[in-house]
């Protein structure tokens, strides 16, 4: 079980830095990425540090008008994952 969840965590943070590399992903969405690397780095519960980044990307995705639709799709693609992780 929890090699599993190691392995989606681990493909999250690849994910994380695929968007964070876009150079159409704007900054902001970046800095909010760089945060959620963090929450999901420390040493909380799982499921909080989950439960943690998946309210900071909703807050991101709600706030920004600048965004690319693709960008955003991806940003709710990585809650999708996130809340996979927790099972």
């Amino acid at each position: 079980m929890a090699e599993d969840v190691d392995s989606r965590i681990t493909i999250i943070f690849k994910t994380i830095k695929e968007i964070k590399e876009d150079t159409s992903t704007p900054k902001n969405v970046k800095l909010k990425l760089e945060h959620i690397t963090t929450i999901l780095g420390s040493v909380e519960d799982h499921s909080i540090k989950v439960s943690r980044a998946m309210h900071e990307i909703e807050d991101v995705v709600d706030d920004n008008n600048n965004m690319q639709p693709y960008t955003r799709t991806q940003l709710w693609n990585l809650v999708s994952m996130l809340e996979g992780s927790l099972y």
